[in-house]
């Protein structure tokens, strides 16, 4: 657990000093107290294939995936390494089909993939679900590619059980836009309002969503997991996919967004994970979320287009 980086004085990043480590340790539960008694709102570490089996079946109202991509990858001392197609999908279909039988009748399955991956990945899921859509969201980070096209964006798959019924609310994830060529009638507003911050319209969400932030060294929500996913990105599905005391699994947790997302938004949560300081991360966060359960970009019920929440950018300031 010991600080293996020389961080500058305004970086957030949430570590786990050696101090901490035992007492947030008997926070995370282990496939012996899954074998023994399942309990909601639990972070397990473990091997999947090795509790999958413990896991209730139709129980889970959302399932959020962010499965190894294919692509080689360290994540702090589990090696994933790339596979040719084939061998791809036969490792997601090693535990996407247990998956699946976690999900309830009505319940939704959203599933992350990039480029490489996204097509293999979609087989997979059709294979025992029906799928809605795809959702392509711009994850700017990092420096350009010399030889190739940067990699900036990143796919969910959104599927169900039952494709005539599942729950779904478009109001719960509306955007808050800046209007850039005002339009009024009788000198009047039409469907945008003037404000202080300037003049903004909420409108539907599409599917694709350019108005997310990677978390990076100013956030608190940020980690040194390789591949995190944000909260605010977590935020538009846990809210569309599913209704306050819902059940929610992530059997990928990484650092823990999707618990942390859950808690905030007073939902339940399993959340497995094989990399044991990733679940000390996951349940700091979560005893944070505590005392602060703001999301980044998400604000009076709605979500915002990126560097347009002023006085939220003045809250982190001050922070």
């Amino acid at each position: 657990m010991e600080e293996k980086k020389q961080r500058a004085q305004r970086n957030r990043t949430l570590t786990v000093s050696p101090n901490e480590a035992p007492q947030l340790g008997v926070l995370v539960k282990t496939v012996g107290d899954l074998r023994e008694n399942y309990e909601d709102d639990s972070v397990i570490n473990g091997d999947l294939f090795e509790c999958i089996d413990y896991v209730p079946d139709n129980y889970f109202d959302l399932i959020i995936i962010d499965p190894p991509y294919n692509l080689d990858k360290n994540f702090h001392g589990n090696k994933f390494a790339s596979m040719n197609s084939t061998e791809y999908e036969d490792y997601l279909r090693s535990w996407f089909y247990k998956i699946c039988d976690k999900l309830k009748d009505e319940g939704s399955l959203y599933m992350c993939s990039d480029w490489k991956s996204t097509s293999s990945i979609q087989r997979i899921i059709e294979e025992r679900l029906t799928i809605i859509n795809r959702i392509t969201w711009q994850r700017e980070k990092g420096r350009g590619a010399k030889n190739n096209w940067k990699n900036a964006m990143e796919d969910i798959w959104f599927a169900v059980k039952n494709p005539n019924k599942y729950y779904f609310d478009v109001n719960s994830v509306m955007m808050k836009r800046r209007v850039i060529a005002p339009y009024k009638v009788q000198g009047k507003p039409k469907d945008w309002e003037q404000t202080a911050e300037g003049n903004f319209r909420l409108t539907f969400p599409s599917n694709f969503w350019d108005d997310i932030s990677i978390p990076f060294w100013s956030m608190p929500e940020n980690t040194d997991h390789p591949t995190q996913k944000p909260e605010k990105l977590y935020a538009k599905l846990i809210l569309a996919s599913s209704k306050r005391g819902d059940r929610i699994f992530d059997p990928f947790l990484g650092s823990g967004t999707t618990a942390v997302v859950a808690k905030k938004l007073e939902r339940h949560f399993l959340g497995i994970e094989i990399n044991h300081e990733y679940c000390l991360w996951a349940v700091k966060r979560l005893i944070n979320s505590l005392k602060d359960k703001t999301i980044q970009g998400y604000s009076d019920g709605v979500f915002w287009e990126r560097n347009t929440l002023n006085e939220q950018k003045r809250n982190y300031k001050k922070q």
